[in-house]
């Protein structure tokens, strides 16, 4: 009898990741992943909590999923089932709530089809169980995500994420390496490594190692062709991994920094370990050492107590720095934080324009950024096809480039001359290059 089976992910690339573990459970117990609006037999919601708006947007999808099969079994897991697994024991149609660390064990809830406990969510502070071996996470046919690590220690007065994903656990290195390897022989072109808390990557093995230790070993000891860095906090960026990137014609230049605030007061409240003129001197150090660095950073408006004076040093603090991009939060009281309980919460209303600000200015530097690269020859790792006569991809600084091509060369590299912008993302033309051929090119 046929079984389908289909996943909506929201949050960060590690919910991603997971997901893409979980689908791999769910082919190996005989389910057909389909399109989600297909109304599978089984539909799994991994949820996110980051923010209010995640909240919502997972109550709303679960909420879908009855809608588009009444019958259907519904298992909710992620970051929102772990911090309030009660919240969804009475939704119509679910089946089972699984925490973050039960979500691993899916296929032994499966078994079940009326599990004796709906609610299956342990203390994942208290988790002691090592990070097992992960499936890669393919967001195409030529790049895999990585997880090599999962928790946080940090516990930023805003955040619920320790709260939600436990203490910091880690991949041992040859693991690490074993997986690289199998990714390198399946086809990969790249490979990024992620995690909750990168930084931390290393401390808790025995013997310890650290993440720039990870990178080199892969950058020295694997054939991977591009290696990507998820998002690293400021004060783990190390020396020596500038120095690699610097040097390495494989570790792409190209680096994700939470800042969260430009005022050292917000920095201080936010319990963000750093200043801004610490922010300011990596920044520029990683300008003027790694040749056509992309540097793109995270930041959170409308903290409790921000003043519009505060908000505007952050907006001119990030106008004066070398960026590519930006991401922009507005503040959400997260419940059981620090921060939920601090004084003088900004308006709403203010939040939102003080976001459309900071992303107005995050569009110019995206543009200013990418206008360096018109008339320049980039290498772009082709992803897919953008319709059906462009080619997509990326380049090693996170570019996205489209180009002309009247054949499929997915998962190969090409040189592409660029030309202009176009809808956020750059154009042009493939260069014929040794080995490739004339029939590469569309014209």
């Amino acid at each position: 009898m046929r079984k389908t089976a289909a996943i909506m992910t929201l949050g960060c690339k590690t919910n991603q990741f997971e997901s893409s573990v979980m689908e791999k459970t769910l082919v190996s117990c005989g389910y057909e992943i389909v399109p989600f609006d297909q109304g599978a037999d089984l539909m799994i919601v991994n949820t996110c909590t980051v923010t209010a708006a995640t909240d919502s947007q997972s109550r709303n999808l679960i909420r879908r999923c009855h809608r588009l099969n009444p019958q259907a079994r519904i298992v909710v897991t992620g970051c929102y089932a772990q911090l309030q697994p009660e919240a969804f024991e009475k939704y119509p149609g679910v089946a089972l709530v699984l925490g973050n660390e039960e979500k691993h064990d899916l296929g032994k809830f499966l078994q079940k089809e009326t599990p004796e406990q709906r609610v299956q969510v342990s203390d994942i502070c208290s988790a002691s169980r090592p990070m097992t071996v992960p499936a890669a996470s393919r967001t195409s046919r030529s790049r895999a995500f990585l997880q090599v690590q999962n928790g946080c220690n940090a516990f930023c007065s805003y955040c619920i994420i320790p709260y939600v994903r436990g203490r910091s656990r880690s991949l041992p290195l040859k693991t690490i390496m074993e997986k690289v390897d199998s990714l390198t022989r399946e086809g990969f072109e790249e490979i990024v490594l992620t995690g909750i808390h990168l930084g931390h990557y290393g401390l808790d093995l025995s013997p310890s190692v650290t993440f720039t230790d990870l990178v080199a070993e892969i950058e020295r000891n694997s054939d991977i062709r591009r290696l990507r860095i998820g998002s690293i906090e400021p004060n783990e960026i190390s020396e020596r991994l500038i120095d690699l990137m610097a040097a390495s014609g494989k570790l792409c230049p190209h680096f994700h920094i939470p800042l969260q605030s430009g005022n050292d007061r917000i920095l201080e409240r936010m319990r963000r370990p750093y200043s801004c003129t610490f922010f300011q001197d990596l920044v520029v150090r990683i300008n003027s050492r790694v040749a056509d660095v992309a540097i793109g950073i995270d930041v959170i408006t409308g903290f409790p107590g921000e003043t519009e004076q505060e908000f505007q040093n952050t907006l001119d603090f990030i106008d004066s720095l070398p960026l590519s991009f930006l991401h922009v939060f507005p503040f959400s009281v997260r419940p059981g934080t620090e921060a939920a309980g601090f004084s003088q919460q900004v308006p709403v209303g203010v939040i939102k324009e003080r976001a459309a600000r900071l992303r107005c200015l995050g569009e110019a530097k995206e543009k200013q950024y990418m206008n360096r690269y018109i008339g320049k020859t980039l290498e772009v790792i082709v992803e897919g096809k953008n319709g059906e006569r462009m080619c997509r991809g990326l380049a090693p600084n996170y570019l996205k480039v489209v180009f002309p091509c009247c054949r499929e060369v997915e998962r190969q590299s090409v040189q592409v001359r660029i030309d202009r912008i176009a809808g956020g993302e750059l154009t042009g033309e493939a260069v014929v290059i040794q080995g490739m051929g004339e029939d590469l090119i569309n014209t």
